[in-house]
């Protein structure tokens, strides 16, 4: 496959390095203003090429994944309980947790400290649902994807790296029904 046959996005914005990102399955260039989008693609063409065939490999296994049928209070419910045990595990606190929609991501937690949920999360089996919380509920402790993070998470889930992928699998199965449930 050629790099530029490769469909992509540019957004430009008032940043002082450009980054790539495949949150959503689609290659995203996020520049500076003026910044050509030859040298990137060609400075970063391994990572492209291996991430989009980790995409692709994924999209292979979306029809495998069920979907998970809860009510939104069951929902809120097992998001309550998986942070007052992660607080206590990790001996950290959170202000709110709100629940929101969200185009890229399962969950984040904020410095204030906050936790907002992807509403979308009540599609998922109860197992990446606790991965979710506790890993965003670990960003508490360690604010960065650094190594100690990645220790801490891999102490209650030797299995992360598995984790992260069926999350990225059941993005494109939850998104695509809740785009096509919308669309009828």
């Amino acid at each position: 496959m050629q790099l530029h046959s490769l469909p992509y996005e540019v957004s430009y914005r008032v940043i002082k390095y450009p980054r790539l990102e495949f949150k959503t399955g689609r290659l995203l260039l996020i520049l500076p203003f003026g910044y050509e989008t030859e040298g990137i693609l060609d400075k970063h063409r391994s990572w492209i090429f291996k991430k989009a065939e980790f995409i692709r490999e994924c999209l292979k296994e979306v029809h495998h994944k069920k979907i998970v049928q809860r009510t939104e209070g069951e929902f809120k419910d097992s998001i309550l309980y998986l942070v007052k045990k992660n607080s206590k595990e990790l001996g950290e606190g959170l202000n709110n947790i709100y629940f929101r929609t969200m185009k890229t991501k399962w969950a984040s937690c904020s410095g204030k400290p906050n936790l907002t949920i992807n509403r979308l999360m009540k599609y998922l089996p109860d197992h990446l649902i606790e991965y979710v919380v506790f890993h965003e509920m670990a960003h508490l402790r360690d604010k960065r994807h650094n190594d100690g993070f990645w220790k801490r998470i891999s102490k209650k889930f030797g299995n992360y790296k598995e984790l992260e992928r069926d999350l990225f699998i059941y993005w494109f199965q939850v998104a695509n029904k809740v785009v096509v449930k919308e669309g009828s």
